[in-house]
């Protein structure tokens, strides 16, 4: 690969459109598009996805876990939230785990209350 190329906007485009097709496991791979940037990029977004999810070869799990999804767990750490952990493998179990208990660890019952008291005001319920 020519080092030049990862600066081109049309490398970005099928890096990023390898990751896409690499962090999810439904789509099937375009071959066709064998280049690097494709390739890097897949290889990228399955390690990723793999990170998350345990080892695609062991099967699809029935939810997936992705950035957003431990950002959702991490913030209800953070404001003292129970969570939701029904569908998930033990795999992902013990990586949305790591994730709920470093928002826990910096859990803080005083900003909760204030959170939760602008949240009702503005209409919105925590359960």
């Amino acid at each position: 690969m020519n080092t030049k190329n990862i600066f081109s906007s049309a490398y970005r485009k099928d890096y990023f459109e390898g990751y896409s097709n690499g962090l999810n496991p439904y789509l099937k791979v375009n071959f066709k598009k064998n280049d690097d940037a494709f390739s890097s990029g897949f290889n990228s977004g399955r390690n990723d996805y793999e990170r998350m999810n345990g080892d695609i070869n062991e099967g699809i799990p029935l939810r997936i876990v992705t950035n957003k999804v431990l950002e959702d767990f991490l913030l209800a750490g953070l404001i003292g939230l129970s969570i939701d952990t029904e569908g998930y493998t033990h795999f992902q179990l013990s990586v949305i785990r790591k994730w709920y208990l470093s928002g826990l660890e910096k859990y803080d019952p005083n900003e909760s209350i204030y959170l939760f008291a602008i949240l009702k005001k503005n209409g919105i319920q925590i359960y």
